[in-house]
């Protein structure tokens, strides 16, 4: 027969639940994750630029080139955002301090850096374009915009529409340029260019280039098919570009909470997950199958 020991209720144990600590985001991995994505990403759009896999560009050639050059141009913008951004989130997670608790969830909290230091790269990012962009549309001495209000889509079509011969110096056109681009962009309209705008471009193009009527009238009719055309295409780029950059953005956020878990787990010597060894089942070697023993 077995007797049982009572215990006395002062003698027994009361572990009380372990209470959460409050936690936040570390600044410094977030801020050096970001600055490391920003640079890699720097560097690639710049190798990729010079190789012509811009996504955009303000060469007058760019509207000829293929629709497989804006895709691979829009393949190539998705990869580096992979790259760039699992990099900076796997430097977040790698420097991250864990914090000392068996409640902590460690991959959680690193994947949080890892897109906190995502969302800080793309705010630098979109700095640096505004910067640029507002940098390249002042006027210098050198340079000189054609007009406020002219589209620089059309700015070659311009150019041909008004060309003449022989022309009186100083002279100037942008009025009658910005006008003309104003009908012009009317070319991809339902109802195209109306037929007072057309003889008015005419009138206009005969005064200023001294051509005759036919020759002006033809000139007019090319100019509007081109303008058509160069503003089809510019809208086809607009929406690659638009749907790379989402994409790339979308995809950048899952790298960098992927790379700040791979990091984490790196910091803690943990295994990291299957699909993120380097090595994989083509390139293992085969092991020779085991012998039998004698």
């Amino acid at each position: 027969m077995t007797m049982e020991t009572p215990v006395a209720a002062n003698e027994a144990t009361i572990r009380p639940p372990e209470r959460l600590e409050p936690w936040g985001l570390q600044w410094t991995p977030v801020v050096a994750g970001a600055l490391a994505a920003s640079a890699l990403s720097l560097i690639m759009l710049s190798f990729a630029t010079a190789l012509g896999l811009g996504v955009a560009s303000t060469a007058p050639t760019w509207r000829d080139a293929s629709i497989a050059l804006w895709l691979l141009s829009g393949i190539f913008l998705i990869l580096q955002s992979l790259i760039s951004f699992g990099c900076g989130g796997y430097f977040a997670g790698r420097v991250r301090v864990p914090y000392v608790s068996t409640t902590d969830d460690t991959e959680t909290r690193d994947g949080f850096h890892g897109v906190a230091s995502w969302a800080l790269a793309v705010l630098i990012g979109a700095v640096l374009v505004a910067l640029v962009a507002w940098a390249s549309s002042r006027p210098t001495s050198t340079t000189q915009p054609p007009s406020a209000s002219e589209p620089s889509v059309l700015s070659f079509e311009l150019d041909h529409l008004f060309r003449a011969p022989r022309r009186p110096p100083n002279v100037g056109l942008t009025a009658e340029r910005a006008e003309a681009a104003r009908i012009l962009m009317t070319s991809s309209s339902h109802n195209g260019v109306a037929t007072d705008d057309r003889a008015y471009l005419v009138q206009q193009v005969t005064a200023l280039t001294g051509l005759a009527a036919p020759d002006a009238e033809k000139r007019v009719d090319t100019t509007i098919a081109n303008a058509k055309s160069a503003i089809s295409r510019a809208r086809a780029v607009s929406i690659i570009v638009a749907f790379s950059a989402a994409a790339a953005l979308l995809l950048g956020a899952v790298a960098a909470w992927a790379g700040a878990a791979a990091g984490g787990r790196h910091r803690d010597g943990a295994p990291i997950s299957d699909w993120m060894v380097h090595s994989n089942r083509w390139s293992r070697r085969r092991m020779p199958a085991p012998r039998p023993m004698p």
